[in-house]
């Protein structure tokens, strides 16, 4: 057990939309992610999505409607709702989610990350 510096581990990660494993509780991975431009619309069938914003702003895509996500908030998207994560600039998001959770849900593309790598 030992604790975990945010900003340390950001400037670890050189690559978006590439999630990387900060930790590990209850069958969970707490993911660290950069984001920089849009994302693709997908969802995920099983599991809900917590995105808090440590650092920047994002917009989450919905099919009729967008929202911003600004530094020190988050949104919960629930189960089965398409959405597109999209930011204009850097954007330091944490994910709590599964394990066998796949970042682009049930979408199979470029951004498909199937083995995370700790950070």
């Amino acid at each position: 057990m030992s604790k975990v510096n945010i900003a340390e581990k950001f400037a670890k990660i050189t690559e978006y939309y590439k999630p990387r494993i900060a930790a590990e509780l209850n069958g969970q991975h707490v993911k660290f992610v950069k984001l920089n431009s849009e994302f693709v619309f997908h969802h995920h069938q099983y599991e809900d999505e917590m995105f808090p914003v440590v650092k920047g702003r994002f917009r989450m895509d919905f099919r009729d409607r967008h929202e911003w996500i600004e530094e020190r908030e988050f949104i919960v998207v629930p189960r089965g709702v398409e959405h597109r994560p999209a930011a204009n600039e850097e954007c330091w998001i944490v994910l709590f989610e599964p394990a066998t959770t796949l970042n682009p849900g049930n979408v199979e593309n470029e951004w498909t990350v199937r083995e995370l790598e700790p950070v």
